[in-house]
């Protein structure tokens, strides 16, 4: 029987608005977005002394904070051969950095804040959907370590059922660095910890008008006005018209998620034996992985978002 409700949410206590802190009048730093991007931020900078307010629209971590894959991957969504050709050696190895810094900073704010959501370094497998995709990824093995010093590793066809129980695929390539973990419990524990450091979590609070006067920020939201000496926005694909000229650099893009029932010990094990994030070689990919032995299984199922 199919539930149509967010399962990650169903695993723990996320935040409410049953007691909404009133909108400070005055702020060092306003972050508009209550999910990963700006409970970070709040965090980090309450932690300087920093006065901070986190001003979201919904729900603290509402969006799609707690309601994605949990993989906390290395790399981009472009291809690195890709980004080097584009932008040269220097700014390719400086971003594929980036996104090894952020799994290292995840890890470390879960150790540090002691969040409980599962982290671990599970290791990504990225599948080859026909065997010229195979031949793609032997180039890849070598490339990641020849230029970004990088080891991942290659799993050949017969070998690839040690990794997953499908026969459909044609091989694989392993990165030992990528982890998950529950998104929901980490953006709840984030907010706590930001919460914690001493930053202002003001929820039900959109921002309706942002203005520049000078050297401050005027901001107008629905439970009231503010303002601050910066503004940082985190609302990646729920930016909307406040902040123009960003929202005319974003696509917002749906990805939707199922989640099996439990599955038995059995079968999930002959799924996905060690556990790995999973995602294939496609353009418009499937990505999958066990949580609590259900397949939680996403992809895209429309290039625009419904209205």
């Amino acid at each position: 029987m199919t539930k149509q409700q967010i399962y990650w949410h169903t695993t723990v206590q996320m935040p409410d608005d049953k007691n909404l802190i009133p909108i400070p009048e005055k702020v060092d730093v306003a972050i508009i977005g209550g999910g990963f991007t700006g409970l970070s931020a709040a965090r980090t900078l309450a932690k300087c002394n920093m006065n901070v307010a986190v001003l979201e629209a919904n729900t603290i971590g509402w969006g799609a904070s707690s309601r994605n894959g949990g993989m906390t991957l290395t790399g981009l969504k472009l291809g690195m051969g890709t980004v080097l050709k584009k932008y040269g050696k220097d700014i390719a190895q400086q971003l594929f950095q980036y996104s090894l810094d952020s799994v290292d900073t995840v890890e470390q704010i879960v150790k540090e804040e002691n969040i409980d959501c599962g982290f671990k370094r599970y290791g990504h497998l990225l599948t080859a959907n026909k065997p010229k995709h195979f031949d793609y990824l032997k180039e890849e093995v070598e490339f990641m370590e020849r230029e970004f010093n990088h080891k991942t590793k290659l799993i050949h066809p017969k070998d690839l059922k040690n990794e997953i129980g499908s026969e459909i695929y044609h091989g694989g390539l392993i990165d030992e660095v990528s982890g998950g973990l529950n998104p929901a419990q980490y953006v709840t524990g984030l907010a706590k910890a930001a919460e914690k450091a001493g930053a202002k979590l003001c929820a039900q609070a959109q921002v309706t008008k942002l203005e520049q006067r000078e050297k401050r920020f005027f901001i107008q939201t629905k439970r009231g006005n503010l303002i601050a000496e910066k503004v940082l926005v985190g609302t990646s694909g729920y930016t909307s018209e406040v902040t123009k000229k960003l929202q005319r650099k974003i696509i917002p893009i749906g990805s939707f998620i199922i989640a099996t029932e439990k599955l038995s010990d059995e079968l999930a094990n002959e799924l996905s034996p060690n556990n790995r994030m999973i995602f294939d070689y496609k353009h418009y990919l499937n990505y999958f992985r066990l949580w609590d032995n259900r397949m939680i299984f996403g992809g895209r199922a429309a290039f625009f978002p419904e209205k």
